[in-house]
């Protein structure tokens, strides 16, 4: 199938572990429920994606702490690290 603009692998899988994420630290997350949720993620998306998934959270763990705290869209903070197009 032909993806879109913007919607290469990298950034589906990004958006995908960013939205995850977000689901896990809820609303208006303070750094302790961040720390959490990025602690617990790759472990819920499972074998596949969990290096992907470990690598993007331990090299962009301060981008996706702020963008959280910020309530940025998961696709805007990829965009943002360079995995979607913007």
């Amino acid at each position: 199938g032909d993806v879109g603009p913007g919607r290469g692998k990298k950034c589906t899988l990004c958006t995908k572990i960013l939205e995850q994420i977000k689901a896990m630290a809820g609303e208006d997350p303070d750094e302790a429920a961040v720390a959490e949720a990025l602690g617990k993620v790759c472990r819920v998306l499972g074998k596949r994606l969990g290096r992907a998934c470990k690598g993007l959270v331990k090299k962009y763990r301060e981008q996706i702490t702020e963008a959280l705290q910020n309530g940025d869209e998961p696709q805007d903070t990829c965009a943002a690290i360079g995995f979607c197009k913007a």
